[in-house]
């Protein structure tokens, strides 16, 4: 099979960005590297990418097929286990690596892959960081990349529930989330790809708003005095957000995504 062979049949499905989704499919099979089949049309005859290519085809998420991402300065493994780290929520990493306290314990909740824990560590030497999630495979995944990208030594995962933390889980400078966030009815419209991922990583409840009514309610605990939070929200949440956290004692200073859209919650005690 040809690199415009792949190219062809990604395209005629109406998969978005076909040259480049190719050129990674085929790089991964062959080991060529990905830059040097611009402008190219090698030939792989390995079994695996015709099987690669069914499953793309079928909408499997490529970076489930791939088995890593990149996510900000760091390269992630990712599963079916955990959500797909996405360059909206790295406008979170950038606030958080800019704003949290110097020297402070934070923590990651709903960490997934930790995406979003171990690049603030990456990038910040002087912090902590305990990694909350309750999927025993987003733990394990969690603590692999936390390895696997140089701040293993820094960083705790932990199995818990958001809405049942144990007493110990408090005493941060910093909290740090991507939680749930869609409207369960707007789920099953979502893409094909989107609806490959975890669901517990997609449904925030009957409106979208769960996890932050249940993130607001623990906050005064979960932080120290001076402590605050950063949580990735919905585009259309921020007034919803913003209310929730005021009732709670908290200011919110929402920041926008690169496309413009409200994106990221910034929270502070009145």
């Amino acid at each position: 099979m040809t690199l415009s062979d792949v190219r062809r049949r990604l395209t005629d499905a109406g998969i978005g960005d076909a040259d480049a989704e190719a050129r990674l499919l085929f790089s991964h099979v062959s080991g060529l590297p990905a830059h040097r089949l611009i402008g190219g049309d090698p030939v792989c005859d390995d079994p695996r990418l015709n099987e690669l290519l069914q499953k793309r085809l079928a909408r499997v998420p490529l970076a489930y097929l791939l088995g890593e991402t990149a996510f900000f300065r760091e390269t992630y493994r990712v599963t079916p286990d955990v959500l797909i780290p996405r360059p909206d929520t790295e406008r979170l990493v950038e606030e958080a690596i800019a704003r949290v306290p110097r020297g402070a314990r934070i923590a990651d909740l709903c960490c997934g892959s930790g995406c979003i824990g171990i690049s603030t560590l990456a990038s910040r030497p002087d912090l902590t960081c305990d990694a909350i999630d309750l999927s025993p495979a987003a733990v394990a995944l969690t603590r692999e990349n936390a390895k696997r990208n140089g701040v293993s030594s820094r960083l705790s995962a932990t199995c818990a529930d958001l809405f049942a933390l144990p007493a110990e889980i408090s005493g941060y400078g910093a909290i740090l989330s991507n939680p749930p966030y869609i409207a369960r009815a707007v789920i099953p419209t979502l893409s094909p790809e989107v609806r490959s991922e975890p669901l517990s990583a997609l449904d925030g409840g009957a409106d979208g708003l769960a996890f932050y009514r249940e993130i607001a309610r623990r906050l005064p605990s979960l932080l120290i005095p001076g402590g605050i939070a950063l949580l990735e929200i919905g585009y259309d949440q921020a007034d919803a957000v913003a209310r929730i956290f005021s009732d709670e004692g908290f200011s919110a200073t929402i920041l926008p995504d690169y496309a413009g859209n409200p994106r990221v919650a910034v929270l502070s005690r009145v």
